[in-house]
């Protein structure tokens, strides 16, 4: 998100240079501090992607089923006493919330860095708050703030088109996406508050035609995208809150029932990395380069996110093929896709806190100096990360591969009887980690360039 690393540029005052050795940067939202590896680019690249093939070798070597089944069978839990004052207490806080970023965005400074609405929605929320659904637990249910008024809302009671299925909520994620890269909505807190408002809108007028539980279920791509980050959190709602080993929900066999809702999964695999994409030096040449051709600067950048996407999905497409043959089986290929589709949300989650763990613990100064004074806040104070710092953002994204890994190799289990055939089918799926991994920790590892052609 080009506007939020120039929310942190500002912020920070940080100059970034081009430096020699490897440098994380967390692209978009991460931050905008360049934190040095003294290790070279090719080398942590290939090492990244060897330690992702070795995980898979060495979760070959689990072939106790009932193993696996207890690893991911292990739970525990209890029901708070309070658990509906809690409810009601997230649900109170959240449209406070919301109430909050429309007044503030509307009437609050009009300098980015100092507007409570613009980092209440990029550190607090989309930043701090993502990363708790998949670390500790998905609130958003009970925080959902239109959830909650959709909820008092009557409904016309209309039958959602079942053919839409979950291609609604693809476009949904793809177009809020392009919104964030091409528009001022990090710049500009009238606008923001502005894009807030039309969603609002939307998002209950949809709640009040098809009801809301259809709606944030099969349609919203927020609800839809934190209820799968949830479900790698170790915490989680089952008549109580209950605790289980981090990542082992997404082995739920009907966790993904769809065509629709594998192009979801995949779009948000995608969406974070097109967001670092268009933040490297390799992407401003080429968006140059491609304008100085004829390429409308208009079309440039929802083109690349379309065919990016297609792009991805088209690998995934070919590994879970590739799985399908080595493994003979005659399981169709779409079952395949379905199945492992879930372990592809670690990847994202692991891309997404290196993307924005450095930016909310930049940020988070800011962002509490002017939620106490929103209407007069302080100046920006931003917390200077170590250096050392850039290491745990690149651990971020091989963690997420690793944990993918282990949770297509449970599924496989549970798919496959032979052992030797569940093993096979991840060979597709593992060399496209492997590739994938590899592009990731390259663009968190490129210095900043402030994509060309945005407003």
């Amino acid at each position: 998100m080009s506007r939020r690393r120039r929310l942190a540029l500002a912020t920070l005052g940080v100059l970034i240079a081009v430096a020699t050795p490897a440098a994380a940067h967390g692209a978009g939202l991460a931050g905008a501090s360049t934190r040095s590896l003294d290790v070279p680019t090719w080398l942590f690249l290939t090492t990244g992607g060897g330690v992702v093939g070795a995980s898979f070798l060495l979760a070959s070597f689990v072939t106790d089923r009932s193993f696996v089944r207890r690893v991911h069978g292990w739970r525990r839990g209890s029901s708070p006493p309070l658990e509906g004052l809690v409810r009601s207490g997230l649900r109170l806080f959240g449209v406070a919330g919301l109430l909050f970023v429309l007044a503030v965005g509307f009437f609050g400074p009009p300098t980015p860095t100092r507007n409570a609405a613009v980092l209440v929605v990029w550190v607090g929320w989309w930043s701090g708050y993502t990363m708790s659904t998949y670390l500790v637990g998905n609130t958003w249910p009970a925080l959902n703030p239109w959830r909650t008024v959709a909820s008092a809302l009557p409904s016309l009671g209309w039958r959602y088109p079942e053919r839409l299925d979950a291609w609604p909520s693809v476009a949904g994620l793809l177009g809020l996406v392009w919104l964030e890269v091409v528009s001022p909505v990090a710049d500009r807190p009238r606008f923001l508050a502005g894009v807030v408002a039309v969603y609002t809108a939307v998002t209950l007028a949809g709640a009040v035609a098809f009801g809301a539980d259809t709606w944030f279920r099969r349609v919203d791509p927020i609800a839809r995208v934190f209820r799968y980050f949830g479900r790698l959190a170790p915490l989680y709602y089952d008549g109580g809150v209950r605790v289980r080993l981090p990542g082992v929900g997404l082995d739920a066999p009907k966790l993904v029932t769809s065509r629709a809702e594998v192009a979801f999964v995949v779009a948000v695999l995608w969406v974070t990395t097109y967001d670092g994409l268009v933040a490297t030096p390799l992407w401003r040449g080429a968006a140059v380069a491609a304008v100085e051709a004829g390429v409308p600067p208009a079309l440039l950048y929802p083109a690349a996110l379309v065919v990016g996407y297609l792009l991805v999905l088209g690998v995934y497409a070919l590994a879970v093929r590739y799985s399908k043959r080595t493994a003979r089986t005659y399981l169709p290929a779409d079952a395949l896709a379905r199945r492992f589709a879930p372990p592809l949300l670690a990847i994202a989650a692991g891309y997404h806190l290196a993307h924005f763990l450095g930016y909310f613990l930049e940020l988070s100064p800011a962002l509490l100096g002017a939620i106490v004074a929103p209407l007069g806040p302080p100046a920006p104070v931003a917390l200077v990360l170590p250096g050392w710092f850039g290491g745990v953002e690149l651990g971020a994204v091989v963690l997420g591969h690793l944990l993918a890994i282990w949770v297509a190799h449970a599924a496989a289990y549970e798919v496959f009887p032979g052992k030797l055939q569940a093993v096979r089918s991840q060979y597709g799926i593992t060399a496209a980690m492997v590739c994938y991994t590899m592009a990731s920790l390259w663009i968190v590892s490129q210095p900043y360039s402030v994509p060309p052609y945005v407003s």
